[in-house]
């Protein structure tokens, strides 16, 4: 069994290696490559390619990187014309793997698209893209499965993936004593993002916020969850909090939000790891003013935090563009961190958000219908 999988970014590279490991659990003999991240490859996985530096957002960026993504999706193809696998799995990062699976299916492999990008947020006409696509269509969040159905789409409910890797939960005082942090102290977690550029136009306000925020709670710590291929160089900022310096972690924003009061995130898939944690939170995102410009006609939602749209209503607060100001952050962590009833409120409403994404098992779920699709190319003679 010749299983190939294309991912984009540490969180798609997080729920590949999941699927790797789990369709090796049921098929011990398969053969897995691809392109994705150190993640993938840990989990047994042969890779074609590493996408550190291609995963970028705003679309100068993106041109910036387009004759190694061109190199990058020449080799894949290359790849899946030589040895022909039984199956592709396209794991969210839609903007190159539309173009890739489109190629590889030309080859009669079939696909299934697990972490299905948000086709229904913006730019639906891509819905028809998928439709014409996939052979499955394998979706995380449970309001996701009728938008595709209604569309035509195969697809397939699987739960979140987010739910297999989540650590047990630890006392709080041993816990932060573990991270070097206190638990007598409020705790504010900084999590800005997990590509390069995010950081950069993003951190900067999220540590103005947080000297703001210790000007009026001296006592306070801050903590910075530092993504894969994050370096050093892309943290300064955070040595211009005056006082005590945050610590930085890696690996360990799961037990970070485990314990923290409030999280200061950047809109993404970190929305639900805080979610899972009932950890409050206040969501930040930035673009470039012309990425945002030609790109906000298109979105198709009122909200864009994955907590909020699993909660239909806005649970948690979003600063987005203009809004996302280092005052604007630093009173709403200040208003979490001094309100008790509105963190315990926001608590209980992520405590629902976490009990519609469903129950563990969902990267067993997307093995088994990845080897399915795979088998039935195989007796129909798709491959």
């Amino acid at each position: 069994m010749r299983v190939m999988i294309s991912c984009g970014e540490p969180s798609g590279d997080m729920y590949a290696a999941e699927l790797a490991r789990r369709i090796r659990a049921r098929e011990p003999a398969a053969e897995i490559s691809g392109f994705g991240g150190e993640r993938l490859r840990a989990a047994g996985a042969s890779l074609l390619g590493d996408f550190s530096g291609l995963s970028v957002t705003g679309l100068l960026e993106v041109a910036r990187v387009l004759p190694r993504t061109y190199a990058m999706f020449r080799r894949l193809v290359a790849a899946a014309r030589r040895d022909r696998p039984d199956v592709f799995v396209a794991v969210d990062f839609p903007d190159f793997n539309f173009r890739l699976a489109a190629a590889i299916r030309r080859l009669g492999v079939p696909i299934v698209y697990y972490i299905s990008p948000q086709l229904w947020a913006w730019r639906p006409g891509r819905m028809k893209t998928m439709r014409a696509l996939a052979d499955r269509v394998l979706v995380i969040f449970p309001f996701e499965e009728q938008i595709y159905r209604d569309a035509g789409v195969p697809v397939q409910w699987v739960g979140h993936p987010l739910l297999d890797v989540m650590p047990p939960p630890q006392p709080k005082g041993l816990l932060a004593a573990t991270l070097g942090l206190s638990a007598a102290a409020p705790i504010v977690a900084l999590l800005p993002g997990s590509r390069r550029n995010e950081v950069r136009a993003i951190l900067p306000g999220l540590a103005a916020a947080a000297s703001r925020i210790r000007a009026r709670l001296p006592a306070v710590q801050f903590a910075v969850a530092r993504a894969p291929h994050i370096s050093d160089d892309l943290l300064a900022h955070v040595g211009s909090i005056p006082g005590a310096p945050p610590i930085v972690l890696d690996g360990q924003a799961d037990e970070l939000l485990q314990i923290a009061d409030v999280a200061l995130v950047a809109s993404g898939t970190v929305t639900v790891q805080a979610a899972l944690h009932e950890c409050p939170m206040v969501v930040v995102y930035r673009l470039s003013p012309l990425t945002y410009r030609l790109g906000r006609p298109f979105v198709r939602v009122s909200t864009f935090a994955m907590a909020n749209l699993v909660a239909e209503s806005r649970v948690v607060p979003e600063l987005i563009q203009d809004d996302f100001t280092p005052e604007s952050v630093a009173a709403e962590a200040l208003d979490i961190l001094t309100n008790r009833a509105r963190a315990a409120g926001m608590r209980e409403d992520l405590r629902k958000v976490r009990l519609r994404l469903g129950t563990r098992g969902a990267s067993d779920r997307a093995a088994q219908a990845v080897l399915e699709v795979a088998r039935h190319g195989r007796a129909t003679g798709l491959r």
